[in-house]
């Protein structure tokens, strides 16, 4: 296991017991592929902490498209991201969110609308995981972000087509920082994007 899983002890339970939950869940809800199952740890888990330190750790933080709670409930367990709201649209999906805050005693807000629908929560880092296209995730990004917001968006080996395709319709920074998880993939770190 990669060294991203030396957390405390109090976070390492907090995600075993996530770990366990969405075992127990996938098999009633679509949450995450049932092949990665098997090494939850390598592609969710260690897939999601490692965000913490490519965001950061101040300011309101927003997951969108939260869905099984990668990564925003695994940022949860971590308890070094504060503010963290979580936006599902998916009622069954929100309610494994709350679910798991309820359990694990998480320090998270779980919004059940859809991301455009959802109030404005001027956050400072936004993620999204395996949620939609680069140019779909910006318009998302824009109603939510704050002032001088970074997105945080992992992308796999596909991200430089994604990258292209997005700068047709937007101006945008950007950092692609390579993923310790996967080959191939990337984190990319964006600032100051606008439509062209």
């Amino acid at each position: 296991m990669t060294a991203l899983v030396d957390v405390s002890r109090e976070t390492r339970e907090r995600l075993d017991g996530y770990v366990a939950l969405l075992k127990k869940w996938n098999s009633r809800i679509n949450l995450v592929s049932a092949s990665t199952l098997d090494d939850v740890w390598e592609r969710h888990i260690v897939d999601s902490l490692e965000l913490i330190a490519i965001g950061g750790e101040t300011g309101k933080w927003v997951d969108l498209g939260s869905g099984g709670g990668l990564p925003g409930l695994v940022l949860a367990c971590t308890d070094r991201v504060h503010p963290l709201v979580l936006i599902e649209s998916d009622r069954r999906k929100a309610e494994f969110l709350r679910t798991v805050r309820r359990s694990l005693g998480l320090s998270c807000d779980v919004i059940a609308d859809r991301i455009e629908a959802a109030p404005p929560q001027g956050a400072k880092t936004i993620t999204a995981r395996a949620l939609a296209p680069l140019t779909t995730l910006f318009g998302y990004a824009t109603r939510h972000a704050g002032t001088d917001a970074t997105l945080v968006f992992p992308k796999g080996e596909g991200w430089r087509s994604e990258v292209d395709e997005a700068r047709r319709e937007w101006d945008f920074d950007i950092e692609p920082i390579e993923s310790v998880t996967r080959a191939g993939s990337v984190i990319l770190r964006i600032r100051e994007w606008s439509p062209k």
